[in-house]
């Protein structure tokens, strides 16, 4: 009789489910780990490995009888994805996000007009529709945020300066890809963009970052906390993978992409003091599925088309590579950063991915665009994933010859331009005070209107009903427990009353807000001088007056938030009354709410892992005894001339640090970090004898004119 085993494989019956994708990940991963050893003996990336194996395996490449299903690979790769930038959160903290912020969206807005204009015209070129030149300009605009986390954390440079730049630029694309996605869909179906159709778009997207941000930073660090009580990393890591893929479900059930929801969570895990110990606990499962994220834009790779579409693939993949290198590099300059960085943030984004893949999917969803343009753009995403290890490897040779090539007359008025934007963006930090103290409280109060904003959308939500499948009737999204405890036709109200409660501390702490800042503007706009006696009636005019229409431009958005819920009659008159009686009774308290939820975010975002490097005391006068003041003077060609110090990185680098700066005359005794070097500046270097040798060697000076002093 022959086992039963023997008999399953010898028939070629359909495989189970179950077997068939335990099939295909042991396929993938069996070819995968094949490919990416012979690489790594050959010191190549292994993203380039991935791929390849991806290539193998795939559906386009004959004579090799290695087929997977390729549903099963995909909803791997999407894990790869969440993995991925789950890992870049708990990278890149809010407060990294916030430093970078104004110059990350300053580059990505240069670098996504500029590259829809530069994809437009190629489009043109080739005698393709404006349908399909305008798509290939939206498509060659975004850059892989998988991509370029995988290259960086390969090359082990993901906590360089540089790459907090671009990991934020990157966030800033993925925002406004959104953006872009809904004009595309409106000029599509319409024929012309509206603006309200914009508007309400990008006004949804900051509601809903808004309540995500805030609540996940005020519960997931408490909330980790508690489960650290336990001391068990299993329960650890199940806590952090349930929060990951919860908020990844709610961003895309919200019609938002899995990869923004991902990297929000993990970088307010990262807002925790147990980000480190989560990061070794998922390292093994990210690395696992995102090598299946890689093999599965191998398996996209077609020969065939690479033979048919040679001249567009060839001239488009040149665009995107050159093209983004070029608008990164003058984004990130123009907004203040030196060129040795702003070129490596070049050379870091040229390449596109998954948002491209998108893109490319909703032109044909739309029945506007051809049919070979989703595999060109497939081809150019692997062509540009291949070459951007490369290209991050060679940045700083690239940045090194650049000034050999330049014109004398063009590397001046560029360093000159950094060194004004720098000392501009600095001076205006110190002399506007009171400006700065506006814009917190217009920021503070912008946040308080989308945080009113988004539980009204919740309860405008739950107001609603979903189409029952089975039935064909409307189920309504409140539990039938609930329901049943709730009058007959009163649902809306009730909700349009909680919305209300919940919103009271906001609305509270807005108007109070919109207080301080009128007085203080009645103060600022309103001198002694010019008014005298009549000082304190016009101020007490101008405040009243922006008091006033604060508060009626509040009033009439909360009216258009409740126009779906508001009550009428007497359930009204009731529902007012009970908001008036909570707020006069419990105005204190709801005001304590209000500034426990500050300190709590506050405390939240305070919360970082120190390292400080201490030296024991009993060592220190013997380092003291042998330490070494010495100071170098830099010439106009010291690469040194015109960076920031923290740019060198000269006390990683060499152990000796910078303690002062003599220029024209004048001193600054420890710089700050911001601090720009300028060609003939005496520095005045601290370390021991062979670190001062180690920094001079980083600083390169030329004809230095050098006194050392013992320390």
């Amino acid at each position: 009789m022959i086992p039963m085993v023997l008999l399953a494989v010898a028939e070629p019956e359909v495989l189970p489910h179950s077997v068939q994708f335990l099939q295909d990940l042991a396929l993938v991963m069996i070819v995968a780990g094949a490919v990416t050893v012979l690489f790594h003996r050959l010191k190549q990336p292994v993203v380039l490995g991935y791929i390849l194996a991806g290539v193998i395996i795939g559906p386009y490449t004959p004579y090799i009888p290695l087929q997977v299903d390729e549903a099963s690979v995909a909803t791997m790769a999407e894990l790869g994805i969440i993995f991925l930038m789950l890992s870049l959160g708990l990278h890149f903290s809010l407060k990294k996000l916030a430093k970078v912020g104004g110059t990350a969206f300053v580059a990505a807005t240069l670098e996504i007009v500029l590259m829809i204009w530069i994809g437009f015209e190629i489009g043109r070129v080739f005698g393709w529709s404006n349908w399909d030149s305008l798509f290939l300009g939206a498509i060659l605009s975004i850059s892989s945020t998988t991509i370029i986390i995988k290259a960086l954390s390969d090359l082990k440079l993901t906590h360089k300066p540089f790459a907090e730049l671009v990991f934020g630029i990157l966030i800033v694309e993925d925002i406004l890809a959104i953006v872009i996605i809904a004009l595309l869909s409106s000029l599509a179906t319409t024929g012309a963009l509206h603006l309200d159709t914009i508007g309400i778009t990008f006004g949804k997207l900051i509601v809903f970052l808004a309540m995500l941000l805030v609540l996940g930073l005020l519960l997931v660090p408490r909330l980790l906390d508690y489960v650290d009580c336990f001391h068990s990393p299993e329960m650890m890591l199940v806590t952090v993978l349930g929060l990951t893929f919860g908020v990844s479900y709610l961003a895309v059930h919200l019609n938002y992409s899995v990869a923004l929801g991902a990297f929000l969570i993990g970088a307010i895990i990262a807002e925790s003091r147990h980000q480190h110990r989560i990061e070794s606990l998922i390292g093994p499962v990210r690395d696992m599925f995102s090598a299946v994220f890689f093999v599965a834009i191998g398996m996209l790779i077609n020969p065939t088309l690479l033979r048919d579409y040679t001249l567009p693939i060839a001239v488009i993949t040149v665009a995107v590579v050159l093209g983004k290198v070029a608008t990164c590099t003058l984004g990130a300059f123009v907004a203040g950063n030196p060129p040795r960085i702003s070129l490596r943030v070049g050379m870091s984004l040229a390449q596109i991915g998954e948002f491209s893949f998108i893109i490319a999917a909703l032109g044909l969803a739309l029945g506007k665009t051809s049919d070979f343009l989703y595999p060109i753009v497939v081809t150019v995403s692997v062509l540009t994933t291949l070459l951007t290890p490369y290209l991050i490897r060679s940045a700083d040779r690239v940045a090194d010859g650049i000034p050999r090539w330049l014109p004398q007359r063009l590397t001046q008025p560029l360093q000159l331009y950094h060194i004004w934007i720098s000392t501009r963006h600095r001076d205006e930090s110190v002399r506007s005070q009171v400006r700065g103290l506006m814009r917190k409280w217009v920021a503070q109060m912008g946040l308080n209107v989308a945080l009113m904003t988004g539980l009204f959308a919740v309860a405008v939500y739950f107001a609603g009903s979903d189409m029952d499948a089975a039935t064909g009737l409307a189920q309504p999204r409140l539990p039938a427990a609930v329901l049943s405890m709730i009058p007959a036709n009163r649902a809306d109200a009730l909700l349009w009353l909680a919305a209300m409660l919940v919103a009271l501390p906001l609305l509270i702490a807005t108007l109070r807000k919109l207080r301080a800042a009128a007085m203080l503007m009645a103060e600022v706009s309103v001198s002694k001088t010019q008014a005298r006696e009549q000082t304190g009636t016009i101020r007490a005019i101008v405040t009243n007056t922006i008091m006033a229409t604060g508060a009626t431009v509040l009033g009439l958005w909360l009216l258009l938030l409740s126009s779906t819920l508001l009550p009428t009659g007497w359930v009204l008159v009731a529902c007012l009354v009970v908001l008036a009686l909570v707020t006069i009774l419990a105005w204190r308290w709801l005001v304590k709410i209000y500034a426990r939820g500050q300190i709590a975010l506050r405390e939240t975002l305070a919360r970082e892992a120190e390292e400080v490097d201490q030296t024991p005391p009993r060592q220190l006068p013997s380092l003291l005894e042998r330490a070494d003041l010495e100071t170098v003077t830099l010439a106009a060609a010291s690469p040194a001339a015109g960076q920031h110090i923290r740019e060198l990185n000269l006390r990683s680098i060499s152990g000796a640090s910078i303690v002062a700066i003599e220029r024209q005359g004048q001193q600054i005794i420890n710089p700050p970090a911001d601090e720009i070097l300028l060609a003939g500046d005496h520095v005045l270097l601290l370390g021991l004898p062979e670190q001062i040798v180690a920094a001079r060697g980083v600083l390169m000076t030329v004809g230095t004119d050098q006194k050392k002093e013992q320390g």
